[in-house]
């Protein structure tokens, strides 16, 4: 599936971009190898991550009041400090890999955002994000699939959808034509003897059409490890981090991906959460540093590609006896690539006063994560309509954030 000219064409670029800053990303979209086609990326965070521990509203007193003993310090009052961002918010020092893309108006935050459902069960808010019907149990498929649907491929690849998982994620269920792997040098992109193997197993797992497509590419196809990672990017050894790899090399390769998924847990941190160094902490630089190799990696291609980040909800203001925090509301989202207006924090920000706070203990939503997608969806993908997408929201242009151009 990796076409040789393609690989010696995307191996030639890397004399080209090499060393160059993130704003290669609109200044190089002629020289990228996706032949235009837009690629919407998008990650999990299972487990709830702590938002606002990720996005530090610094200016406010009262998140430092909150977290006497996890509270990221301002912006250049101590060591560990946030990096600070506007003014008023500043990303956690964990996050310093993706933070030049920040400045460079590349990568954008979006606080204050969530699902509207109430629950705080892990299973049940992610479930209702994957589906995008919050507070409905009956959905049978995800959003990304019907997303799929709704927009019509030129070549129809059986590679249009994939999620690096061991089995196909809630939000790719459906009539899409989805598969997932957890390792692509394994299905149908390696050549070799075992190549008629590989195809049955696909023929067994996802259906005739996406088994010969592959089996019959795998005996012309360049051993995907080839692909190397471009431009000095070095990609933690981690889930998120192989993960980002592989799709990166999906995108390279030109088999016709559109959207691509993977997730990575270690969010839910009850106990022990930390500040500056500890439990959130290490996750947070093994999740900044893959974004950030992935970003690296495909250079002026980032022109056609988008990476957004969720989870199901976030975490209690205030922290807890076990100097963690517990299951919250509202959160925080990453959107990075080509197009994306950012530099800037999007959302109204609700505040962390009493009288503020969901339930007297959250952040308050004050921007619907189908807003987000929804603005994403029409405007990388170009679903038309986003009625079949998010059936039970009234997905308006006028909620959008303008995030992308």
């Amino acid at each position: 599936m990796i076409n040789r000219r393609m690989f010696l064409k995307s191996s030639g670029l890397a004399l080209v971009a090499g060393g160059l800053l993130p704003n290669v990303f609109v200044k190089m979209a002629n020289a990228a190898t996706t032949k235009g086609r837009k690629v919407l990326i998008a990650i999990f965070q299972r487990g709830a991550v702590d938002g606002l521990n990720v996005i530090v509203p610094y200016g406010e007193g009262q998140y430092y009041a909150a977290r006497p003993t996890i509270a990221i310090p301002r912006p250049g009052s101590a060591e560990g400090a946030a990096l600070d961002l506007d003014g008023f918010f500043g990303a956690h020092p964990s996050l310093a890999s993706i933070f030049p893309y920040f400045k460079d108006r590349s990568a954008a935050f979006v606080h204050a955002v969530g699902s509207p459902d109430a629950t705080r069960s892990h299973f049940d808010a992610q479930d209702f994000m994957e589906s995008g019907t919050p507070g409905v149990k009956a959905t049978e498929d995800g959003f990304l699939s019907r997303a799929l649907a709704a927009t019509k491929s030129e070549k129809g690849s059986p590679l249009r959808a994939v999620a690096l998982s061991p089995a196909l994620p809630r939000i790719l269920s459906g009539t899409a034509g989805a598969v997932s792997m957890t390792n692509i040098a394994q299905f149908g992109i390696r050549g070799g003897p075992a190549s008629g193997q590989i195809a049955q197993s696909f023929e067994s797992m996802y259906g005739e059409t996406v088994a010969g497509a592959l089996g019959g590419t795998a005996k012309k196809s360049t051993d995907p490890q080839k692909l190397q990672p471009e431009n000095g990017a070095a990609y933690p050894n981690g889930p998120l981090g192989n993960a980002l790899r592989q799709i990166a090399q999906l995108i390279k390769s030109d088999v016709g991906l559109e959207v691509a998924f993977a997730d990575v847990g270690g969010w839910d941190t009850h106990a022990g959460e930390g500040g500056p160094q500890g439990q959130l902490a290490n996750n947070l630089r093994q999740f900044s540093d893959a974004i950030a190799a992935f970003a690296r990696d495909l250079g002026s291609r980032m022109s056609d590609v988008v990476l957004v980040t969720m989870s199901e909800f976030g975490r209690t203001v205030h922290e807890n006896g076990n100097r963690g925090t517990d299951h919250g509301h509202a959160n925080v989202m990453l959107v990075l690539g080509g197009g994306v207006r950012g530099g800037k924090v999007y959302g109204r920000w609700p505040g962390l006063a009493s009288s503020q706070l969901y339930e007297n203990r959250d952040l308050a939503i004050t921007s619907d994560f189908r807003d987000v997608f929804g603005e994403l969806l029409t405007k990388q993908l170009g679903v038309g309509s986003l009625k079949a997408v998010f059936p039970t929201y009234d997905n308006s242009p006028s909620k959008w954030r303008g995030i992308l151009a």
